[in-house]
């Protein structure tokens, strides 16, 4: 136990120390994580002998249930509600065009039967927006306008449509007498009852926090812990999509306000990379790269045409009826990044005993490694090309937080002070402030300032202010007022 201890820790340092590596090397951490697990494997210098398929997709499971809970979480609703429609439109539509794609091009390419090709596509059709937005972090580039939620509520949505894709083809395979009809009844009672158990599971997790009312604050990351799990394994068992139904519970959790929001937020954040980590690890050790060479042909074959073909084409005609630019849709197609979902997927056929599993297994593999290669390191610059690159605003750290309770109705929030404000100039003691509303801290270029009733308000300053919502309406409305223009 010892050893295995020591093992396990020197890992997690190794990818703790590798995701530092990758924001200042450009490449998604996913990769080095894959590479850490694979060096530590039976064919790398490491040789640890792992070859337990099951294991790894009960750990991989349950590691993306609690990385789609956390990206409920984090998700910002006021971002991505204009654009929901369009990212549900990727995440259905377009998962299923990817794997019908995939699958006619496997059969045409490949020795498979038209079934086992579109297996294959099922499995590589979700992507991964972390690894996306990890690169671009490192490059200190964003994107413009409503490319960032889209892409982000696109890869959090999409895993669920997947997984059923993937689990519906392999029942076909491992049944002859079943057809594609029976699948279409299947996928509305799945995906209805995850949306459903999950929005109520959602809120019963924010009516416990809020009332409970608990000794010890350490105990609310438990409470919100048992939630998850119950939100994917009760939801599951009833036949339900168990991942819809964390995805969504973690989104109308995020949406709300509860006591300690930021610091439980912070805890899954910590608990969805443990698991992130976890999972590449597990699924690095678990394939063998002398495996790999075989398919190296193949693999290269089908993430040509995944990454250039299948991907661009689902998504224009996904997004066929909605107005967005050309590119605005070329971007979209190009940041489809394979992540840990596909390899976690490509488990199912092993377990299910399908005959070409293993090659499956490992043009999986490979797909991912391509693509996370190619596209992952090359989306800023495409980024750039395309003219959708925007600059990456710096978060600021403050000295001090706020942790609300049950009985608060006020909240911390940041209002930005433009360079034609009609509050520019003047002091806090003239700004005429609602009674509870209070102005906590100025961040003015790299300094905090503590403010007083008499401190003159700056062209570009942050004021981090304590108020209740309807307070707020008012502060915003009056920060953003422009000055009057002088009549010529």
């Amino acid at each position: 136990m010892e050893y295995i201890l020591v093992g396990a820790s020197v890992l997690l340092l190794l990818s703790v120390l590798a995701s530092k590596a990758s924001t200042r090397l450009g490449i998604p951490a996913l990769l080095l994580f894959l590479l850490i697990g694979m060096l530590a494997g039976s064919d790398g210098p490491g040789g640890i002998y792992f070859d337990d398929p099951r294991l790894a997709q009960s750990m991989g499971v349950m590691a993306l249930a609690f990385i789609l809970f956390a990206g409920g979480l984090d998700t910002h609703w006021e971002s991505v509600r204009p654009v929901v429609w369009r990212g549900v439109a990727l995440s259905t539509l377009g998962v299923f065009l990817t794997a019908l794609l995939v699958g006619w091009f496997a059969r045409i390419v490949l020795d498979f039967s038209l079934l086992e090709g579109l297996l294959l596509g099922a499995v590589v059709s979700s992507t991964d927006a972390a690894a996306v937005f990890s690169v671009l972090r490192a490059k200190r580039v964003s994107l413009r306008g409503q490319l960032k939620p889209l892409l982000e509520l696109e890869s959090a949505s999409n895993d669920p449509m997947a997984v059923f894709l993937t689990i519906g083809f392999i029942h076909l395979l491992t049944n002859p007498t079943a057809t594609a009809a029976d699948l279409v009844p299947k996928l509305f009672v799945q995906m209805a009852l995850g949306a459903i158990m999950g929005y109520g599971i959602g809120k019963g997790m924010i009516f416990l926090v809020n009332r409970l009312r608990l000794e010890s604050e350490g105990l609310y990351p438990v409470l919100t812990l048992s939630f998850v799990l119950l939100a994917y394994g009760a939801t599951t068992s009833v036949g339900g999509n168990g991942f819809l139904a964390v995805y969504v519970a973690g989104l109308v959790t995020g949406k709300s306000d509860f006591i300690h929001k930021k610091s439980l937020m912070r805890f899954h954040d910590g608990l969805a990379w443990l698991m992130q980590i976890a999972m590449f690890l597990t699924l690095g050790l678990l394939v063998f790269p002398s495996r790999l060479v075989p398919v190296v042909g193949d693999g290269l074959l089908v993430a040509m045409f995944l990454m250039l073909l299948a991907r661009p084409l689902s998504v224009f005609v996904s997004l066929l009826p909605i107005k967005m630019s050309f590119k605005e849709k070329a971007m979209i197609s190009w940041v489809g990044l394979r992540g840990a979902a596909p390899i976690i997927l490509a488990t199912f056929p092993l377990l299910a005993g399908i005959a070409k599993a293993d090659m499956i297994f490992n043009l999986v593999f490979f797909i991912v490694l391509t693509s996370v290669l190619l596209q992952g390191t090359s989306i800023p610059l495409f980024a750039r090309w395309l003219g959708v690159a925007a600059p990456l605003a710096a978060k600021r750290q403050y000295p001090l937080e706020f942790l609300p309770t049950s009985s608060t109705q006020s909240n911390l929030v940041e209002l930005q002070v433009p360079s034609n404000s009609l509050v520019v100039g003047k002091r806090i003691l003239e700004l005429g402030l609602p009674k509870g509303a209070l102005v906590v801290l100025i961040s003015r270029k790299e300094e905090f300032i503590v403010p007083s009733g008499g401190t003159s308000l700056e062209a570009g300053d942050t004021m981090l202010v304590l108020a209740d919502k309807n307070d707020l309406v008012h502060l915003r409305s009056l920060v953003e007022t422009p000055q009057p223009t002088a009549d010529k």
